[in-house]
């Protein structure tokens, strides 16, 4: 592997970070893709991705693995075509279909991060921290929210928390930080102090923590 760095030692082995497979209008977009994987390779935090090799997904993808640790991507065959390229980064497993894409990443994944994107980064978000609402995982689930991309969909958070649809408790599951480097450090000192209520069995849930 090239540019192996001295890493500091981090509290989360696998971080799986969603992003789009498009670089976006806005070039601080692919900036924060690559300032996040290095800071991720500089804390020794290995990457969980989409597979792709193309927009922030390839991005972010590309640093990590040349900094030297270790990227696992999940594509589903269909998308090979458009997101894929012969230029393919880490190590890619092929999946059938979008369910197990994302049951493979949310079990390999120690925490969440989700880049700035369209509609897909937005239902793996919400999804996962669906998932921590509910109780089905402990892992802390972050947004870069570079430019102040994300502000919209945290003031609708906001709103839903004002009209008694989100718990604050649950309001709270969700991290920002504008930059790199401060979302990864509040992710590494989150403390968990929310509990669902709810008991799962285990054997069919996806990203359990234990």
């Amino acid at each position: 592997m090239k540019g192996k760095t001295k890493n500091k030692k981090s509290t989360f082995g696998r971080i799986c970070v969603y992003g789009a497979s498009r670089m976006g209008y806005n070039a601080n977009y692919q900036k924060a893709a690559m300032e996040l994987g290095k800071e991720l390779a500089a804390r020794g935090i290995n990457l969980v991705y989409g597979g792709g090799s193309n927009g922030l997904m390839g991005a972010i993808a590309r640093i990590v693995h040349d900094k030297g640790c270790h990227v696992k991507g999940f594509i589903p065959k269909s998308l090979i075509p458009r997101e894929l390229t012969d230029d393919s980064i880490g190590e890619i497993e092929v999946v059938t279909h979008m369910h197990e894409r994302k049951h493979k990443m949310a079990q390999m994944a120690d925490a969440f991060i989700a880049l700035p994107g369209g509609y897909g980064t937005f239902e793996e978000l919400l999804e996962v921290l669906t998932w921590a609402q509910l109780g089905i995982h402990k892992k802390p689930v972050g947004l870069l929210n570079v430019d102040g991309f994300y502000d919209s969909l945290l003031s609708l958070f906001d709103k839903a928390t004002d009209q008694g649809f989100v718990t604050q408790a649950a309001r709270n599951l969700i991290i920002s930080a504008p930059s790199a480097k401060e979302l990864v450090g509040k992710l590494e000192t989150y403390v968990w102090n929310y509990e669902s209520g709810f008991v799962w069995d285990v054997k069919d849930q996806t990203p359990r923590n234990e």
